[in-house]
């Protein structure tokens, strides 16, 4: 009787264990510790400009981060388009969901910032943001892009064909990293190509228990599962010491997501994918 009335109170207790076990965590990172650590913006910077547009990758660029994170769809005449959602209402003037536009179609929206005012940036395709990239790296500057596959339930087939022939078309293998919560579209991308790296993005792993929520799934867990993955990015509220650990002694990297400002709980991580690539790079150029 006890039991099922406490039931409630330790299920709450079990799952956020680790966002409880982070209070006693330090905050902050050391000077020896930034140099080691990959800066990426998250969406371009999306706190510094209107996320997921070529002006905002630019931003993100100029701010000094070392990789770029975007996010990518599939139109309805198999356009690739960069931009969060499945659906442009949240971030643009037009409404409706990418799948069932045509590039032409969502090409005459423009992309609203955070504070719903217009811009006069577009939904970007791909191969817009890899001539932009190529643009910047012809004069020096080594940022590379993490590319998120939005693959859930199924939709967008092909996209991973479509993405390895812009990859291939860019000549882009050495700054180009695949990333995505859905396992067949990693899967699919090291199948087709072993020497693209492909990270798993995960939202935390159940404690003491071999399985992770990974975007709005629970999946099974194991290194053996997961041999091919590069790193781990992982929600930061949810990564225990313990965990991060384990995975750095499989020989596997980790990053975490969505940080804003630089005060969050001290984790030995090899990168951060944060909405301000400014504040952390200031930070990092400080440290060398």
């Amino acid at each position: 009787m006890w039991l099922w009335l406490f039931l409630p109170l330790i299920l709450v207790v079990y799952l956020t264990y680790p966002v409880l076990l982070q209070l006693f965590y330090k905050t902050g990172y050391d000077k020896d510790e930034l140099k080691h650590i990959v800066i990426v913006g998250h969406r371009g910077g999306a706190s510094i400009g209107a996320e997921n547009t070529l002006a905002c990758y630019r931003k993100g660029i100029e701010a000094g981060a070392d990789m770029i994170e975007i996010d990518i769809h599939l139109t309805k005449d198999r356009k690739i388009v960069v931009c969060h959602d499945q659906t442009l209402d949240r971030t643009t003037n037009g409404k409706g969901k990418i799948r069932e536009k045509t590039f032409g179609e969502i090409r005459q929206y423009r992309v609203m910032d955070s504070s719903s005012q217009l811009t006069d940036q577009q939904v970007p395709s791909i191969d817009e943001v890899f001539e932009l990239f190529q643009e910047v790296r012809s004069k020096g500057n080594h940022c590379r892009l993490l590319i998120e596959i939005k693959r859930t339930n199924n939709i967008y087939q092909g996209i991973e064909e479509l993405l390895l022939q812009t990859i291939n078309h860019y000549q882009a293998k050495e700054w180009v990293v695949v990333q995505s919560f859905d396992d067949s579209a990693l899967e699919t991308i090291h199948h087709l190509d072993p020497s693209i790296c492909v990270e798993k993005l995960l939202f935390c792993k159940l404690p003491g228990l071999p399985f992770i929520i990974d975007g709005f799934h629970i999946s099974s867990f194991s290194y053996e599962k997961y041999d091919y993955i590069h790193s781990f990015n992982m929600n930061y509220r949810w990564l225990t010491k313990s965990f991060l650990n384990d995975i750095r002694n499989h020989g596997k990297q980790v990053k975490i997501w969505t940080l804003e400002g630089t005060e969050v709980p001290h984790l030995d991580v090899n990168g951060v994918i944060t909405n301000r690539p400014d504040l952390w790079s200031s930070l990092k150029k400080n440290a060398l």
